[in-house]
């Protein structure tokens, strides 16, 4: 190899839809074939919101990966407008959620659980913030007067 390459022999992927049930069983081999990591987008339906869902959600996953693959799940939990910062404590002090992600209502697959107002979450944001627990944000105007073209 010379100093010009560059060889990522196991990469990451930092945004991975597996979803549940047969989806999951058929995509999670291909992904666990190539990739030694992944951020578990938590938009299922319905959504993970609490760590003992994603705790029950990465077993599914890791069900789901052939024995031969290493593969790590890293999970997180999907923001609304019910979420406390007590469960983001217990989030942070499981070791198993390492982001938690913030969706607009509306905005995307899965999102209508989302957040529509965001001082409802600032509790959330602050606790957050204190502990040191990443927000994953999809960024996506739902205003209808914005042309996002």
């Amino acid at each position: 190899m010379s100093t010009s390459e560059l060889i990522i022999k196991r990469p990451d992927d930092w945004h991975l839809h597996l979803r549940d049930a047969s989806m999951l069983k058929a995509v999670a081999p291909f992904t666990s074939a190539d990739f030694g990591r992944a951020i578990i987008m938590p938009n299922l339906v319905p959504p993970i919101t609490t760590s003992e869902q994603a705790a029950q959600y990465r077993k599914r996953i890791l069900d789901a990966v052939p024995d031969i693959h290493e593969f790590e799940p890293l999970m997180t939990l999907y923001l609304t407008e019910s979420t406390k910062p007590d469960e983001i404590n217990r989030a942070a002090s499981s070791g198993l959620i390492k982001a938690v992600k913030l969706y607009p209502a509306g905005a995307t697959t899965n999102s209508d659980s989302g957040v529509k107002n965001m001082e409802t979450v600032m509790p959330v944001f602050e606790k957050m913030a204190e502990i040191g627990l990443p927000l994953l944000v999809h960024g996506e105007v739902t205003d209808e007067d914005i042309d996002i073209f």
